[in-house]
Protein backbone atom coordinates (compact mmCIF):
# COMPACT_ATOMS: atom_id res chain seq x y z
CA UNK A 1 0.00 0.00 0.00
CA UNK A 2 1.57 3.43 -1.37
CA UNK A 3 2.62 5.66 2.03
CA UNK A 4 -0.04 8.35 2.09
CA UNK A 5 0.42 11.20 3.67
CA UNK A 6 -2.87 13.67 3.11
CA UNK A 7 -5.45 10.35 3.86
CA UNK A 8 -5.65 7.24 5.99
CA UNK A 9 -6.98 4.19 4.74
CA UNK A 10 -8.36 1.06 5.87
CA UNK A 11 -10.56 -2.05 4.72
CA UNK A 12 -13.12 -3.08 6.78
CA UNK A 13 -14.05 -6.41 5.35
CA UNK A 14 -15.11 -5.60 1.92
CA UNK A 15 -15.22 -1.86 2.55
CA UNK A 16 -12.87 0.08 1.72
CA UNK A 17 -12.24 3.50 4.40
CA UNK A 18 -10.39 6.41 2.97
CA UNK A 19 -10.10 9.19 5.73
CA UNK A 20 -8.98 12.48 4.75
CA UNK A 21 -6.30 13.68 7.34
CA UNK A 22 -5.65 16.83 7.64
CA UNK A 23 -6.94 18.52 11.03
CA UNK A 24 -4.67 21.46 10.57
CA UNK A 25 -6.14 22.90 7.69
CA UNK A 26 -9.80 20.90 8.31
CA UNK A 27 -9.50 18.89 5.85
CA UNK A 28 -9.19 21.35 2.60
CA UNK A 29 -8.01 19.70 -0.58
CA UNK A 30 -4.96 20.61 -1.82
CA UNK A 31 -4.20 19.13 -4.91
CA UNK A 32 -1.53 16.09 -3.28
CA UNK A 33 -4.75 15.18 -1.35
CA UNK A 34 -6.75 15.07 -4.73
CA UNK A 35 -4.88 12.54 -5.53
CA UNK A 36 -3.90 10.98 -3.06
CA UNK A 37 -7.60 10.03 -2.32
CA UNK A 38 -8.27 8.84 -6.02
CA UNK A 39 -5.65 6.92 -6.21
CA UNK A 40 -6.66 5.22 -2.88
CA UNK A 41 -10.16 5.11 -4.27
CA UNK A 42 -9.21 3.58 -7.67
CA UNK A 43 -7.12 0.87 -5.73
CA UNK A 44 -10.27 -0.29 -3.79
CA UNK A 45 -12.04 -0.09 -7.42
CA UNK A 46 -10.17 -2.27 -9.04
CA UNK A 47 -9.70 -5.05 -5.55
CA UNK A 48 -12.27 -8.17 -6.20
CA UNK A 49 -12.27 -7.92 -2.80
CA UNK A 50 -13.91 -4.49 -2.38
CA UNK A 51 -17.56 -4.08 -2.92
CA UNK A 52 -18.19 -0.33 -1.77
CA UNK A 53 -16.17 2.55 -0.06
CA UNK A 54 -16.39 5.25 2.31
CA UNK A 55 -15.25 8.93 2.94
CA UNK A 56 -15.35 10.70 6.40
CA UNK A 57 -13.11 13.15 7.00
CA UNK A 58 -12.65 14.55 11.15
CA UNK A 59 -15.48 15.92 13.76
CA UNK A 60 -15.01 19.31 12.88
CA UNK A 61 -14.87 19.02 9.15
CA UNK A 62 -15.26 16.64 6.18
CA UNK A 63 -13.69 19.16 4.10
CA UNK A 64 -13.38 22.50 4.76
CA UNK A 65 -13.52 23.77 0.61
CA UNK A 66 -10.42 23.99 -1.36
CA UNK A 67 -7.07 24.42 -0.37
CA UNK A 68 -7.19 28.67 -0.72
CA UNK A 69 -2.71 28.63 -0.36
CA UNK A 70 -2.29 26.83 -2.71
CA UNK A 71 -5.01 28.25 -5.23
CA UNK A 72 -4.61 32.16 -4.68
CA UNK A 73 -1.07 32.44 -6.04
CA UNK A 74 -2.20 31.05 -9.70
CA UNK A 75 -2.89 32.63 -12.09
CA UNK A 76 -5.47 32.34 -15.21
CA UNK A 77 -2.80 31.25 -17.39
CA UNK A 78 -1.46 28.59 -14.99
CA UNK A 79 -5.50 27.65 -13.88
CA UNK A 80 -5.61 27.30 -17.50
CA UNK A 81 -2.88 25.57 -18.75
CA UNK A 82 -3.12 22.70 -15.88
CA UNK A 83 -6.94 22.37 -16.29
CA UNK A 84 -6.75 23.08 -12.41
CA UNK A 85 -8.98 20.42 -10.70
CA UNK A 86 -9.83 18.62 -13.56
CA UNK A 87 -8.13 15.89 -11.66
CA UNK A 88 -11.76 14.98 -10.01
CA UNK A 89 -13.22 14.12 -13.39
CA UNK A 90 -11.63 10.62 -12.42
CA UNK A 91 -14.35 10.33 -9.46
CA UNK A 92 -17.46 9.08 -11.58
CA UNK A 93 -15.88 7.01 -13.25
CA UNK A 94 -15.40 5.03 -10.25
CA UNK A 95 -17.85 2.20 -10.65
CA UNK A 96 -18.20 0.63 -7.01
CA UNK A 97 -20.42 2.53 -5.06
CA UNK A 98 -19.10 5.72 -2.98
CA UNK A 99 -20.48 6.43 0.44
CA UNK A 100 -19.75 10.05 2.23
CA UNK A 101 -19.91 10.37 5.79
CA UNK A 102 -19.96 13.79 7.00
CA UNK A 103 -19.54 15.47 9.92
CA UNK A 104 -18.80 19.25 10.78
CA UNK A 105 -17.97 21.61 7.80
CA UNK A 106 -18.72 20.25 3.96
CA UNK A 107 -18.21 23.04 2.58
CA UNK A 108 -17.01 24.58 -1.53
CA UNK A 109 -14.81 21.76 -2.32
CA UNK A 110 -16.04 19.77 0.54
CA UNK A 111 -19.21 19.48 -0.77
CA UNK A 112 -18.57 19.19 -4.05
CA UNK A 113 -16.78 15.81 -3.11
CA UNK A 114 -19.67 14.46 -0.83
CA UNK A 115 -22.26 15.62 -3.60
CA UNK A 116 -19.94 13.13 -6.22
CA UNK A 117 -20.52 10.44 -3.68
CA UNK A 118 -23.81 8.19 -4.46
CA UNK A 119 -25.11 9.30 -1.44
CA UNK A 120 -24.11 11.25 2.14
CA UNK A 121 -24.57 9.86 5.68
CA UNK A 122 -24.70 13.15 7.64
CA UNK A 123 -24.45 13.28 11.78
CA UNK A 124 -26.43 15.84 12.47
CA UNK A 125 -23.57 18.45 13.41
CA UNK A 126 -22.74 18.61 9.73
CA UNK A 127 -23.04 22.09 7.94
CA UNK A 128 -23.07 22.23 4.33
CA UNK A 129 -22.55 25.40 1.63
CA UNK A 130 -20.82 26.87 -1.68
CA UNK A 131 -19.26 29.73 -0.42
CA UNK A 132 -16.75 30.49 -3.63
CA UNK A 133 -18.63 33.46 -4.33
CA UNK A 134 -17.31 35.22 -0.77
CA UNK A 135 -13.47 34.78 -2.51
CA UNK A 136 -14.86 36.57 -5.35
CA UNK A 137 -15.15 33.11 -7.69
CA UNK A 138 -17.39 30.29 -8.71
CA UNK A 139 -17.61 26.65 -7.76
CA UNK A 140 -15.34 24.92 -9.84
CA UNK A 141 -15.65 20.94 -8.96
CA UNK A 142 -19.48 20.69 -9.94
CA UNK A 143 -20.89 23.15 -7.28
CA UNK A 144 -23.16 24.82 -10.09
CA UNK A 145 -24.04 21.48 -11.64
CA UNK A 146 -24.53 18.87 -9.81
CA UNK A 147 -26.45 21.07 -7.01
CA UNK A 148 -29.46 22.18 -8.88
CA UNK A 149 -30.22 18.23 -9.78
CA UNK A 150 -30.15 17.11 -6.04
CA UNK A 151 -31.54 20.14 -4.41
CA UNK A 152 -33.76 22.35 -7.12
CA UNK A 153 -32.82 25.29 -8.88
CA UNK A 154 -33.77 27.93 -6.11
CA UNK A 155 -32.24 26.64 -3.21
CA UNK A 156 -28.72 25.86 -5.54
CA UNK A 157 -29.30 30.10 -6.33
CA UNK A 158 -29.39 30.56 -2.86
CA UNK A 159 -26.34 28.80 -1.90
CA UNK A 160 -24.14 29.72 -4.63
CA UNK A 161 -25.49 33.57 -4.78
CA UNK A 162 -25.26 33.99 -1.24
CA UNK A 163 -22.54 31.37 0.53
CA UNK A 164 -25.49 30.90 2.57
CA UNK A 165 -24.58 27.38 4.70
CA UNK A 166 -27.04 24.49 5.26
CA UNK A 167 -27.76 22.36 8.22
CA UNK A 168 -27.72 18.66 8.26
CA UNK A 169 -31.74 19.00 8.39
CA UNK A 170 -32.31 21.58 6.03
CA UNK A 171 -29.63 19.31 3.67
CA UNK A 172 -31.88 16.05 3.85
CA UNK A 173 -35.27 18.22 3.20
CA UNK A 174 -33.54 19.13 0.09
CA UNK A 175 -32.15 16.11 -0.79
CA UNK A 176 -28.75 16.48 -0.30
CA UNK A 177 -27.99 13.96 2.21
CA UNK A 178 -30.11 10.78 2.55
CA UNK A 179 -29.48 10.25 5.78
CA UNK A 180 -28.83 12.46 9.40
CA UNK A 181 -27.77 10.49 12.36
CA UNK A 182 -26.72 11.72 15.62
CA UNK A 183 -22.88 12.92 15.33
CA UNK A 184 -21.48 10.43 16.84
CA UNK A 185 -22.85 7.05 14.74
CA UNK A 186 -21.99 8.57 11.49
CA UNK A 187 -19.18 6.77 10.17
CA UNK A 188 -20.25 3.49 11.94
CA UNK A 189 -24.14 4.25 10.03
CA UNK A 190 -22.07 4.93 6.56
CA UNK A 191 -19.56 1.62 7.40
CA UNK A 192 -23.12 -0.40 8.02
CA UNK A 193 -24.48 0.89 4.71
CA UNK A 194 -21.91 -0.06 3.12
CA UNK A 195 -21.20 -3.28 4.25
CA UNK A 196 -24.98 -4.13 3.54
CA UNK A 197 -24.04 -2.61 0.08
CA UNK A 198 -20.83 -5.03 -0.46
CA UNK A 199 -22.57 -8.14 0.39
CA UNK A 200 -24.88 -8.14 -2.74
CA UNK A 201 -23.78 -9.64 -5.67
CA UNK A 202 -21.62 -6.98 -7.34
CA UNK A 203 -21.68 -6.91 -10.75
CA UNK A 204 -25.72 -5.70 -10.47
CA UNK A 205 -24.52 -3.06 -7.60
CA UNK A 206 -22.69 -2.12 -10.50
CA UNK A 207 -25.28 -1.92 -13.18
CA UNK A 208 -27.80 -0.46 -10.46
CA UNK A 209 -25.05 2.25 -9.80
CA UNK A 210 -24.81 3.07 -13.76
CA UNK A 211 -28.55 3.28 -14.40
CA UNK A 212 -29.14 5.50 -11.36
CA UNK A 213 -26.31 8.02 -12.51
CA UNK A 214 -27.83 7.28 -16.05
CA UNK A 215 -30.82 8.82 -14.92
CA UNK A 216 -29.34 12.33 -14.35
CA UNK A 217 -28.15 12.18 -18.09
CA UNK A 218 -30.63 11.42 -20.38
CA UNK A 219 -34.46 11.74 -20.94
CA UNK A 220 -36.98 8.67 -19.49
CA UNK A 221 -37.71 6.81 -22.37
CA UNK A 222 -34.03 6.41 -23.34
CA UNK A 223 -33.67 5.53 -19.20
CA UNK A 224 -36.07 3.45 -19.28
CA UNK A 225 -34.42 1.60 -22.02
CA UNK A 226 -31.28 1.32 -20.49
CA UNK A 227 -32.45 0.08 -16.94
CA UNK A 228 -34.03 -2.41 -18.43
CA UNK A 229 -31.05 -3.38 -20.86
CA UNK A 230 -29.06 -3.50 -17.30
CA UNK A 231 -31.68 -5.39 -16.00
CA UNK A 232 -31.40 -7.77 -18.86
CA UNK A 233 -27.62 -7.94 -18.06
CA UNK A 234 -28.02 -8.97 -14.39
CA UNK A 235 -29.21 -12.36 -15.89
CA UNK A 236 -25.68 -13.21 -17.15
CA UNK A 237 -23.93 -13.27 -13.51
CA UNK A 238 -23.61 -15.85 -11.40
CA UNK A 239 -25.48 -13.62 -8.85
CA UNK A 240 -28.55 -13.84 -10.56
CA UNK A 241 -29.03 -17.36 -10.01
CA UNK A 242 -27.76 -17.60 -6.85
CA UNK A 243 -30.36 -14.57 -5.43
CA UNK A 244 -33.34 -16.31 -6.90
CA UNK A 245 -32.07 -19.96 -6.15
CA UNK A 246 -32.00 -18.89 -2.03
CA UNK A 247 -35.08 -16.98 -2.37
CA UNK A 248 -37.32 -20.21 -3.42
CA UNK A 249 -34.79 -21.71 -1.14
CA UNK A 250 -35.56 -19.75 1.58
CA UNK A 251 -32.18 -18.89 2.64
CA UNK A 252 -29.19 -16.05 2.57
CA UNK A 253 -27.49 -16.12 -0.40
CA UNK A 254 -23.76 -17.25 -0.81
CA UNK A 255 -22.68 -14.15 -3.89
CA UNK A 256 -19.57 -15.35 -5.31
CA UNK A 257 -19.72 -11.68 -7.03
CA UNK A 258 -19.08 -12.89 -10.60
Amino acid sequence: MPAYTQIAVETHGRVGLVRLDRPKALNALCDALAHELLDALEAFDADPGIGAMVITGSEKAFAAGADIKEMSAKSFGEVLAEDYLGVWDRFPRLRKPVIGAVRGFALGGGCELAMMCDFVIAGDDARFGQPEITLGVIPGMGGTQRLPHLVGRALAMDMVLTGRMIDAAEAKAAGLVARVVPAANTLAEALKAAETIAEHNLPAVILAKEAVHRAEEVGLAEGLRFERRQFHATFATEGRAEGMAAFLEKRKPAFTHR
